[in-house]
C-alpha cells in the first residue's frame, strides 16, 4: 500500500519544486497595498501600543491575583512581539539578495 503512495509524491515533491520560479518579490502588485498600510498603521500605531500596554497590564494584575510572575512575562512578550513583528516581516519580504 505504501508503494502506491510514493509515485504521488514524487509528483507533488516535483510540482512543489516549480513553483518558486512563479515567485515574485513582496514589492510587486499594489491590490492589498491599502489594506497592507491599514493593518500596518493599525498594529505600529497607537492602537498597537494601547494593546501593547493592555497586555501588560492585564499580565501584571493576573499575576499579582495568581503570585505567579508567568502571566507578566506572557504579557510583556505579547507586546514585544506587537511591537516589533511588523519590522520584521517587513524587512524579510522586501529584503534582496
Amino acid at each position: 500500500m505504501k508503494n502506491k503512495l510514493i509515485v504521488p509524491r514524487i509528483a507533488l515533491l516535483c510540482a512543489m519544486l516549480g513553483i518558486p520560479a512563479f515567485a515574485f518579490a513582496g514589492t510587486t502588485g499594489t491590490e492589498f497595498l491599502a489594506l497592507y498600510t491599514w493593518i500596518n498603521g493599525v498594529v505600529t500605531g497607537y492602537l498597537g501600543r494601547a494593546i501593547a500596554m493592555a497586555s501588560v497590564a492585564i499580565g501584571a494584575l493576573m499575576s499579582v491575583a495568581k503570585s505567579n510572575p508567568i502571566p507578566i512575562l506572557v504579557g510583556i512578550g505579547f507586546a514585544i512581539f506587537l511591537q516589533y513583528t511588523p519590522t520584521i516581516i517587513t524587512g524579510i519580504l522586501t529584503a534582496t539578495i
